[in-house]
């Protein structure tokens, strides 16, 4: 992993398309009958931070942030290609989100992730993220599972 090279761009990358194209085949494969209520939520027009993954020059996964309040930015769009996971990769592109997000001013990241995603929640868990209450869209969803991590301020 060695050429593993991130970048920052935005959503109107065309990489991040595909990628984000696979991540929606694979929820919806895992969501099944609740992924339209997911869906209407993860739209990808006009996000501004988004970390793309390279490996041999090939887009390998992706990850985005984008204001929830004026302190916390919410991490959306994650997904790593089945063949590259289980590599780091994720944490990553997590790292070097609540990295952008703090350069940004928020002090805080939130996400959500479903009861489906276990590696992600456990992926999070790992990387400091604890489990709160549902937010916004979330309220009374049983299968979503939010996530809050406090972050750093970087001088």
């Amino acid at each position: 992993m060695n050429d593993l090279k991130l970048i920052r761009t935005d959503s109107d990358h065309a990489d991040f398309r595909k990628l984000v194209a696979l991540l929606d085949q694979d929820l919806a494969f895992r969501d099944g009958d609740d992924h339209a209520f997911y869906a209407q939520f993860n739209q990808v027009d006009a996000i501004k931070e988004v970390v793309l993954a390279y490996q041999q020059g090939l887009p390998v996964a992706c990850g985005a942030i984008k204001p929830f309040s004026t302190t916390e930015a919410e991490v959306k769009r994650m997904f790593v290609q089945p063949e590259y996971r289980k590599q780091g990769i994720a944490a990553k592109i997590v790292t070097e989100l609540e990295n952008w997000a703090s350069e940004l001013g928020f002090t805080t990241t939130i996400l959500e992730t479903g009861k489906k995603q276990p590696e992600a929640i456990a992926l999070y868990q790992k990387l400091g993220y604890y489990i709160t209450f549902n937010y916004g869209q979330y309220i009374g969803i049983d299968n979503s599972v939010c996530m809050a991590k406090p972050l750093i301020a970087k001088p």
